[in-house]
């Protein structure tokens, strides 16, 4: 009940982390069984152009499972749409990918997984090559 008045606030930018690095974003993931999109509010903290996202429900939480069986996502930042490869941090799922990472990012990663034993679950979205920002080259 409380994830159907806030999400759309959220989505709309609502505590969207922008001047310190912390706040709230929608994560919207694709449902494993029924392939219907479901969205979540989630804390978030910024790290470069990075989001960490958990939630203190774990193995429970269905963005979980569905962010394992098919990481591609889609989040909501200052109310613009970003889509998103999730690495989840779970004690049941495989990071996959997470050389991937910054290194700073990895040791963050793996300093986390104690804390999903006691039932926090983490997941780190790297926005698609398309949700970056473009960064414009000088010519020689």
């Amino acid at each position: 009940m409380l994830n159907r008045i806030v999400e759309p606030r959220v989505r709309a930018g609502w505590a969207s982390p922008r001047l310190v690095p912390g706040g709230f974003v929608v994560l919207e993931t694709k449902g494993r069984r029924s392939g219907r999109r479901s969205r979540v509010p989630l804390a978030a903290i910024r790290v470069q152009d990075l989001v960490l996202v958990s939630t203190f429900r774990g193995r429970r939480s269905q963005w979980v499972r569905n962010a394992v069986a098919d990481p591609e996502v889609r989040y909501w930042l200052r109310g613009r749409p970003r889509r998103a490869r999730a690495y989840v941090l779970a004690p049941d799922a495989r990071t996959r990918g997470a050389s991937e990472l910054p290194r700073a990012l990895r040791w963050l990663a793996r300093s986390l997984v104690p804390y999903t034993y006691a039932g926090w679950a983490f997941a780190v979205l790297r926005p698609s090559e398309e949700t970056l920002p473009q960064v414009r080259r000088k010519r020689a």
